[in-house]
Parts: structure tokens; sequence; C-alpha cells
């Protein structure tokens, strides 16, 4: 297993193609997928043909981004995944963070956990200069937890895809929120 990063409940490990049905339930969950495409059933030829293809191809063309899977240390399972990777608009210094977690995951401060050691490996390891991170505007609890890391909201904004037009309260777009290295280091030292 070749582990990428460590929190004091969880270790990030890179995806591999045996993760196709890991994958596949955690995106056949509607609830999971609620304000990602309403809550559509997965589609497990497009995980192994699209998705695990594209996790895969990260770690080499950007070495210290990816999409990586999360696992719990006491139980050994897989509780979903985090990305900290550059969107193709980017700059490879401004990466865009994010995760999906099991139901099961959820409200234990998984999100916030991982989240934080991946800003903190970025900005002291990665010469990370600047971390995005985007929600539907009604996902309070994704919100609540950029805030929590310490990110401010940048704007609201609407995205064109079908998928997102199924979801819950679409109709009120999508958000961005943000931190710099150097708001990091300053939250850090207070």
């Amino acid at each position: 297993m070749h582990v990428f990063l460590e929190t004091e409940r969880l270790i990030f490990r890179r995806f591999t193609e045996n993760d196709a049905d890991a994958l596949f339930a955690l995106y056949d969950d509607p609830a999971v997928m609620k304000y990602l495409n309403g809550g559509q059933p997965a589609d497990r030829t497009e995980i192994v043909t699209l998705d695990l293809p594209a996790f895969l191809g990260y770690y080499e063309r950007f070495p210290g981004y990816g999409f990586w899977a999360a696992i719990e240390k006491g139980t050994g399972d897989f509780l979903g995944w985090f990305h900290y990777r550059p969107r193709p608009q980017d700059r490879a210094d401004e990466p865009e963070l994010g995760y999906r977690l099991h139901q099961r995951a959820w409200g234990k401060g998984y999100g916030t956990e991982g989240s934080a050691a991946l800003l903190a490996k970025g900005f002291t390891e990665l010469g990370v200069r600047r971390v995005t991170a985007t929600t539907m505007a009604v996902n309070v609890a994704s919100r609540r937890v950029m805030e929590k890391l310490g990110m401010t909201f940048v704007r609201s904004y609407f995205e064109e895809f079908p998928e997102h037009e199924r979801a819950p309260g679409s109709e009120h777009g999508e958000v961005e929120y943000a931190i710099t290295r150097g708001e990091w280091e300053a939250a850090k030292g207070s």
C-alpha cells in the first residue's frame, strides 16, 4: 500500500484498479450523491473506464497531488476519498480541495481532519500558494468544513453541467471558498 499521508484516524493511500467496487458502493449511495447528481444510480462501467483511470493518472502527472483513498485506521474500512489537485484552469500551486465520504463517516470530523492534513502538507511541503474548495450553496455541512479550515467565502456562481440540475437546491448555484498560505500560517500562529 502506497501511503501518502496519515492523520490521527485516517490513512490516505493511492487508488488502484482494484478499488472499482469500493468506488461503486460510494457513488451508488443516493445520499452521498445528493448534491452532485441528485442521487442518481452509479454506472460501474464509467467508474472503471473514466474515474479510476483519471485518479491513477494524477499520481504521475502531478507528484504530491491527486485523489486519495481514505482508510479508517482502526478498521481498515474505505471511507471515501479526498482530492487535492489543480483543476485544468488553475495554476499548479493553487490546488482544489474536496472529498466524498460514505454516510457512516459523516458527522465524525473526518472531512475536517483529512482536509486540514492536506492543507498542511500543501503549504509546508508542496509549495502551495492558495487552496480553493467548492460546493453547492445549499450544502451546509461542506460549507461548515471549509469554514472550520479557515477558508473564506470567495464567490457564488452557477456551474453548467446537466447532472447538477437534478440536485436539490441547484437553483441556488455553487460557492467557492479559499485560503492562502499566509492566511493559514497566521491562523496556525494564533
